[in-house]
């Protein structure tokens, strides 16, 4: 039963319904929103700030991220806004004293030709304000309904909803809304996950910065040398400065404050910010001035916490905690906002199922599952990358440094959402150990159809995708008795759907021409069958019930 056949039976009269209410419009918020809208499912999504911010934060984006965009088709509007070149950009990290002071490489994260050859999709420099703006556009076009200045002022969960009153800031109305499903996308202080008493893991915020967005010529203390970030030691150890072009124009500041001993961002009127960025700069005439962060505001600094925390549910009840409602880790290597985005696509795809009647509600257990672990080896990742790179806060102890495809690519879901995973899978693997086993990410294989190239990743995101290879009628045949689910099925080799010009493959996803994979609608591999099976119709008829929580079906399997 849904919301709306919910109110009818009870004869309460709401101000708004809707399947899924989201909280917070930033980057995670409008993912969620942009992912369920294109699965079909209309959401309301409230921001309580008047508009979206423009300070870029999240300045890159990785392949895997770019994947998921790519399937919406919002690829082209990504690259058209981005700052440089996927295939050409460099990122340009340094350590100094300050910016016209002696630049010591830091490490960063390197894209080899090896990581850019797992997908289709090249890494995408693009600011995080940039990107937001598409991804509002994209949701609004799909249906989604966003409402800035609306703020979240209480919210009550029973077994068959959730009742949320919402206030609109600029006139101080009330609105009662009821909702199949919320979704805290509020941030790392989240409210919504204090007010539900989720706890957490992890060293916690240890770092409050204070960030800017400046207008000042620091060319004369580049001296031609090409910065993306500078971790710097003044005005005090943790300050950054952040390119924001190519000419040393345009830059975000950051640099730490201290609220435990009672220091706010009150303590920092515009003309202190100045003088800490001269500071910085190491030109201590240089003018500078700042930037609004929202437009047609006064509002020119902005404080961030940096830290490190995992909540220990992703999920109670019909609320579900998604980007830094549910974690937050240190900035270095870029895994936050990509990790968040990721989370908004896992989740989307499930509530989509179950609010069009396709999966049982159990489905949502797996939210948790699968993105909790992803989040505590993100967590250990960054935290190990901040301690080689600006030292404060991290644990002498920290994790071991994973290759970076690891992270992006190599990581594995166990869950109820997948079967086959193997008893021996560790958290992450290098790509090149993967070859399609269930609960990895499917392998990016070249395809051609209609003469057009395509990869195996354009295939996936809508629905429950079957992959099988010459010799696979009878996968193709069962997917199509299936109908009520939803399965695209391809045979790929020849006289098939697809060519494979150099039959890589069925290598890549680790069947034979007469196996086949079963890929989920985020890309995820569900199950595998290596060869024929006696009657694949009964096979992935009970394979899908299991996967899907379908109660009513029969588990023969």
């Amino acid at each position: 039963m849904n919301v709306m056949e919910q109110t009818a039976l009870s004869g309460n009269n709401f101000d708004d319904t809707t399947s899924v209410l989201i909280v917070g419009g930033g980057l995670t918020g409008l993912s969620t929103a942009l992912f369920l809208s294109w699965h079909g499912v209309r959401p309301l999504l409230v921001e309580r700030h008047p508009d979206l911010l423009i300070h870029p934060r999240a300045r890159g984006f990785t392949q895997r991220t770019v994947e998921l965009f790519r399937q919406i088709g919002l690829e082209p509007a990504i690259r058209a806004a981005s700052f440089a070149g996927g295939e050409d950009f460099r990122w340009i990290a340094v350590r100094a004293e300050t910016l016209a002071g002696q630049h010591v490489p830091a490490e960063e994260v390197e894209e080899g030709e090896e990581m850019r050859n797992l997908s289709p999709a090249p890494f995408a420099p693009i600011d995080q304000d940039k990107l937001e703006v598409i991804l509002r556009q994209g949701a609004e076009e799909l249906g989604a309904d966003i409402r800035f200045s609306t703020e979240l002022v209480s919210f009550e969960q029973t077994d068959i909803g959730v009742t949320a009153v919402l206030r609109d800031r600029p006139t101080d109305a009330m609105r009662t809304v009821r909702a199949d499903y919320l979704v805290a996308a509020d941030g790392w202080d989240s409210p919504i996950r204090e007010r539900l008493g989720i706890e957490l893991d992890g060293p916690g915020p240890f770092f409050n910065v204070v960030t800017a967005l400046i207008d000042a010529d620091l060319s004369p203390a580049l001296d031609g040398r090409r910065v993306s970030i500078a971790y710097l030691q003044q005005p005090r150890p943790g300050t950054i400065l952040m390119s924001h072009d190519e000419a040393g124009q345009r830059w975000v500041f950051g640099t730490g404050f201290s609220p435990e001993y009672g220091e706010s961002l009150a303590d920092f009127p515009e003309e202190r910010v100045i003088q800490l960025v001269r500071e910085a700069a190491g030109l201590p005439d240089v003018e500078v001035s700042l930037r609004p962060q929202i437009p047609d505001t006064d509002l020119k600094l902005l404080g961030f916490t940096i830290g490190a925390q995992l909540a220990q549910q992703y999920r109670m009840g019909r609320t579900f905690l998604v980007g830094d409602a549910a974690h937050i880790v240190p900035p270095t290597g870029g895994l936050g906002a990509n990790t968040g985005i990721q989370d908004a696509h896992n989740l989307a795809w499930k509530l989509a199922a179950v609010v069009r009647g396709e999966a049982g509600p159990a489905l949502l257990d797996t939210y948790h599952d699968e993105r909790r672990p992803v989040g505590l080896l993100t967590m250990e990742q960054a935290l190990a990358r901040w301690g080689s790179r600006v030292g404060e806060g991290a644990d002498e102890a920290s994790a071991a440094l994973l290759d970076y495809a690891s992270i992006a690519f190599g990581y594995w879901y166990r869950s109820t959402a997948v079967l086959g995973v193997p008893e021996d899978a560790r958290g992450a693997y290098l790509p090149s150990e993967l070859s399609g086993q269930p609960g990895t990410r499917a392998p990016h294989v070249w395809l051609v159809r209609d003469g057009e190239r395509l990869s195996t990743i354009d295939l996936f995101g809508r629905h429950y995708v079957l992959l099988t290879g010459s010799d696979g009628v009878a996968w193709v045949d069962a997917a199509r008795s299936v109908s009520d689910i939803g399965v695209d099925a391809y045979r790929i080799g020849a006289h098939g759907d697809l060519a494979n010009a150099d039959g890589s493959w069925a290598d890549a996803y680790g069947v034979s021409d007469r196996g086949a994979a079963l890929i989920r609608p985020d890309g995820f591999v569900a199950w595998r069958s290596a060869d024929a099976a006696d009657d694949p119709v009964q096979q992935l008829t009970s394979v899908l019930a299991k996967l899907l929580v379908r109660e009513r079906c029969l588990f023969t399997a």
